[in-house]
């Protein structure tokens, strides 16, 4: 092959590798030497108030990068252009790839997704495999009809009432506890829970973030780890606020554990299915380090590599992150999955 050749060939090549992944319609990123090396999580985005469109690919990246996990985000995705879209509420391409998960995070809010879709998310709670819920996925689906109905938000039948995120997660979207938009979020730690592996590296105020405490009473049984100061104002160190919001103060991240259909889980036999849930997790939640640590630590949990945990697991942030604030209609324009590569 001559030169000439050899140099079509290869910018044909490029050329073709660009365009893949400009057409992609979601993102891996391949694990790196780690405890978590052939252990595959898909994470699904979807929501439009608190950007789980940055905040899971960063995560993605932590796990990936740091700690050796193959990681898959998935986004709601506009069918016309390609783009991501959070506003898109009924297309999250790539739910097909829960068929080899280790583990599902999920930040989704209000979805409505066909049949064809939701089956992958429905086959997904039928194994014994874990669940980490983030923030609005209390609240990940609405609208649906028909055998999905009983997954919406607030389900009112007899059988799995509340919903998905009353009946899997524990809660179901009750209300803002804090100030929307002006009070932020400070983790206290359960003090009878001071071993958990969740909790290891972790002090109270080093969980923290912008948006505000929800209300929620977990559904039995379900074990509180940190429960949600309400802060009187945006930034980190602001005071807690006076009066009766703090007293008592909300549970803002808890785990469950499920019996399993198969009768296993990530422990063995009768482990149960291990489920955590914060309702914490918008992508200016992850600035601080003792979030994203509190996430990492529960990825590990959540797959039974609890052994794994230890104060300094590296959380640091991947690449050049700057996350959009929380708010309605406030995602990046013309994003595609493709150019959400580690660089």
């Amino acid at each position: 092959m001559n030169r000439f050749v050899f140099t079509f060939v290869a910018i044909a090549i490029t050329a073709s590798v660009v365009r893949a992944q400009d057409d992609a319609r979601w993102i891996v990123y391949d694990g790196f030497d780690g405890p978590g090396k052939g252990k595959h999580i898909v994470l699904v985005s979807g929501d439009e108030e608190y950007r789980s469109e940055e905040a899971l690919p960063q995560l993605g990246k932590i796990l990936a990068k740091h700690h050796g996990f193959k990681c898959t985000v998935l986004f709601a995705i506009d069918p016309k252009t390609g783009v991501i879209n959070p506003n898109v509420n009924n297309n999250i391409p790539g739910l097909e790839m829960l068929k080899t998960a280790d583990l599902m995070i999920i930040a989704t809010r209000f979805r409505n997704l066909p049949e064809a879709q939701m089956q992958h998310i429905v086959d997904y709670l039928g194994t014994a495999k874990p669940i980490l819920g983030m923030r609005t996925a209390t609240h990940a689906f609405n609208g649906m009809k028909g055998k999905f109905a009983k997954y919406n938000n607030g389900f009112g039948g007899k059988e799995f009432k509340g919903g998905f995120g009353k009946q899997i997660l524990g809660e179901q979207w009750i209300s803002h506890h804090g100030g929307h938009g002006s009070q932020s979020t400070r983790g206290i730690l359960n003090k009878e829970q001071a071993k958990h592996p969740i909790l290891a590296g972790l002090k109270d105020g080093d969980i923290w973030g912008p948006t505000d405490v929800y209300g929620a009473n977990p559904l039995k049984p379900s074990t509180i780890l940190v429960y949600g100061q309400v802060v009187a104002g945006m930034k980190f160190d602001d005071p807690p606020l006076k009066g009766k919001k703090n007293d008592p103060m909300m549970p803002v991240a808890w785990t469950r554990i499920l019996p399993s259909p198969s009768g296993r889980g990530v422990g063995g036999e009768g482990g149960g299915q291990r489920i955590f849930t914060t309702t914490m997790g918008s992508a200016d939640d992850l600035v601080a380090a003792g979030t994203r640590r509190m996430l990492v630590n529960a990825s590990f949990w959540a797959m039974g590599m609890e052994k794994g945990i230890t104060p300094k697991l590296q959380v640091d942030v991947v690449g050049d992150y700057r996350p959009s604030p929380f708010g309605f209609n406030g995602a990046k324009k013309g994003v595609r999955p493709g150019e959400l590569g580690i660089k």
